[in-house]
């Protein structure tokens, strides 16, 4: 789930992330599938790999699990074989949501994503009405007595960082896509370890979320799609306020 501010939606979801530990590593052995399918399953040679085996390890996932995805991503074993697809729509507000889904069953995968959308009162949209207003970004997220905050910005900038900025003591750091790796390496070579670091999609403008009602439905919404075994990440241009995501958590 990813939404502004992303540290938000974290804390939104860390109370629901051991009965979710399955579906975490579901998502994250797809994900390992399908980067080694693209790659090569070497991490040393594939550094979009490295970086998800290193958020498979941080999510405490059996090291089993790890070779056994990517030997799927190589054709080692057999299984590796989804299909990804983009569904759009929007939430209570009109905050848009784009739905990026894995599958070995794209008629499954249809089928039940759009029975979520119907329940929460939305429909599909055109391919392209909500993502074209987000950009592809490589997101990083640090927390904050982990490095100063002019050192860490002078050691991003110098890896090929497009910005970084500091909510509440923590940090976030965004790059181009192709400069995604050399950034995630360079902190790590310091001693670092981001609290995340993925490629996502951000908002290029927000939607304010001003009432509880409206700011449960959004989260009520993506916690239903992401709890859908096909999803592999939902992007939403909320803005809700720190106050009222306090509210939605208690």
């Amino acid at each position: 789930m990813s939404g502004h501010s992303k540290w938000k939606t974290i804390q939104h979801k860390k109370g629901a992330a051991d009965a979710k530990r399955g579906k975490i590593f579901s998502r994250i052995s797809k994900e390992l599938t399908v980067t080694a399918r693209m790659g090569g399953g070497n991490p040393e040679m594939n550094p979009t790999l490295r970086t998800v085996v290193q958020t498979a390890r941080a999510a405490n996932m059996p090291m089993d699990n790890i070779t056994r995805a990517i030997k799927k991503g190589t054709g080692e074993l057999d299984g590796g074989t989804f299909d990804e697809i983009i569904y759009e729509g929007y939430a209570s507000g009109g905050v848009g949501l784009v739905v990026k889904v894995l599958t070995d069953n794209r008629n499954r995968a249809a089928a039940e994503i759009r029975h979520i959308f119907t329940k929460n009162g939305s429909s599909f949209a055109q391919q392209g009405a909500v993502s074209r207003s987000f950009h592809r970004k490589g997101q990083v997220l640090i927390e904050g007595d982990a490095i100063a905050e002019d050192d860490l910005m002078e050691l991003v900038l110098e890896a090929g960082a497009e910005d970084m900025t500091s909510e509440d003591g923590r940090y976030e750091v965004l790059t181009d896509p192709l400069a995604f790796n050399d950034v995630v390496t360079a902190i790590r070579e310091k001693g670092i370890e981001p609290d995340t670091a993925e490629l996502s999609l951000i908002p290029e403008t927000l939607v304010p979320v001003n009432d509880e009602k409206t700011a449960r439905a959004i989260l009520r919404f993506m916690n239903e799609l992401e709890d859908n075994e096909d999803v592999q990440d939902v992007y939403a241009n909320f803005d809700i306020s720190d106050e009222l995501m306090n509210a939605v958590n208690e």
